[in-house]
């Protein structure tokens, strides 16, 4: 129910804007900023962090030829030879980890649908860390609010509150239906959960950071919704 609520106020909340724009590009803009800020607040309190995406059955997952990717860079962007995962911000061990330690850590697979702001849907299975891990091991800081994700696909990045970061299905995936993410689905990590649209689930990750404050995001700065809801 909650879904079909956010998803509806999301396509009221831009048909008005649009007939606004028609009249006063200011007063669309002014109104479609106090639109992101109200949905912004009915989201947080209709996000639970004990509340699981279901998994589809292993009947519905999508073919890979088919499911689509989708990277900013003119060319698909490959890691560097010396890549690397930072994690910083307000954490007490800051700290850099390799694919492999990454790979070493508790792994979490899960098998969900993928909702992207265009409209289409997707399944497939992802094998991951979970972000908390991640949190834990490096001693974010109770008074990181937001995290802010960054990626080598020519700057993208994004910034999620922190309650949907330690969700239990939010992970740094490394893994797609059972074997390593190829370059064209975001290898060698990237973010992955269910409780984000398409668009918040940065590929070609390389840094995480635990901030006090949010910063914006690659389309957000454009302006997409910026808390970004499923």
């Amino acid at each position: 129910m909650a879904r079909s609520i956010t998803r509806r106020r999301l396509i009221l909340g831009i048909a008005a804007g649009t007939a606004l724009a028609g009249c006063d590009s200011r007063a669309a803009s002014m109104f479609l900023a106090g639109m992101g800020r109200w949905n912004e607040r009915v989201d947080r309190l209709l996000f639970s962090e004990d509340r699981l995406a279901p998994e589809p059955p292993a009947s519905e997952l999508t073919p890979e030829a088919d499911f689509p990717s989708y990277f900013i860079s003119d060319t698909m962007p490959f890691a560097p030879a010396d890549w690397a995962l930072k994690v910083g911000g307000l954490v007490a061990r800051p700290s850099v980890f390799s694919l492999d330690q990454l790979k070493r850590m508790p792994m979490f697979g899960m098998r969900i649908r993928h909702h992207c702001v265009e409209g289409w849907s997707a399944v497939a299975q992802w094998q991951g860390v979970q972000l908390r891990e991640i949190a834990r091991r490096c001693g974010a800081s109770r008074d990181a609010q937001y995290v802010e994700f960054r990626s080598f696909d020519n700057g993208y990045y994004s910034t999620w509150d922190i309650e949907s970061s330690m969700h239990p299905q939010t992970i740094l995936a490394y893994g797609m239906n059972g074997r390593p993410l190829y370059p064209d689905h975001g290898a060698p990590i990237r973010l992955y959960s269910p409780v984000k649209l398409g668009y918040k689930n940065v590929k070609y990750l390389t840094e995480v950071n635990f901030m006090p404050n949010r910063t914006g995001g690659y389309w957000e700065d454009q302006g997409y919704d910026w808390y970004g809801g499923v």
